[in-house]
């Protein structure tokens, strides 16, 4: 079987600086159904495209084929008394917008007396980044897992 629209894809992957510095090594496979479901960044699903089990490849992706440009309008200044208690250098917070389908994330990336600044931005925005990948596995997707747009079982998504 080979990748393709509406298939389930397992990939081991490690990610790296530019450099080869390591980011991060996958211990459970990165699953997702491919064929633009947006599961996965755009250019690994088009590398995977037409691939079998056991194909490997090193891609190296601009800041904007990865985790975006870092954008200004992200980032925050508030006054520390807004904040909770405990509020860290490093640390997160969720925005209370229960509007919003997702929660913002924000790290807080500087401390300066009664002002805070909060980061919205990807922590490897702006970063070209390597990814080392190896398709594990391929299966047809389920329809169910076509009509939800994602993957359900194992190392998927749960209902």
């Amino acid at each position: 079987m080979r990748v393709s629209k509406d298939t389930v894809v397992s990939l081991r992957y490690r990610l790296s600086t530019e450099q080869g510095s390591l980011i991060e090594d996958s211990r459970q496979p990165l699953v997702y159904l491919h064929g633009g479901y947006a599961n996965i960044l755009p250019k690994i699903e088009l590398a995977m495209e037409g691939r079998a089990r056991g194909y490997q490849t090193r891609l190296l992706l601009a800041a904007t084929d990865a985790f975006g440009e870092h954008d200004p309008a992200l980032v925050r200044t508030v006054a520390r008394s807004s904040l909770p208690a405990g509020t860290k250098l490093g640390g997160q917070l969720r925005s209370a917008d229960t509007d919003a389908p997702h929660p913002t994330v924000y790290k807080v990336s500087a401390v300066e007396g009664e002002q805070v600044v909060l980061d919205a931005n990807h922590p490897l925005a702006g970063q070209a980044v390597q990814f080392d990948l190896t398709v594990l596995d391929i299966r047809p997707a389920s329809e169910e897992e076509i009509a939800h747009g994602h993957v359900h079982g194992a190392h998927g998504h749960h209902h």
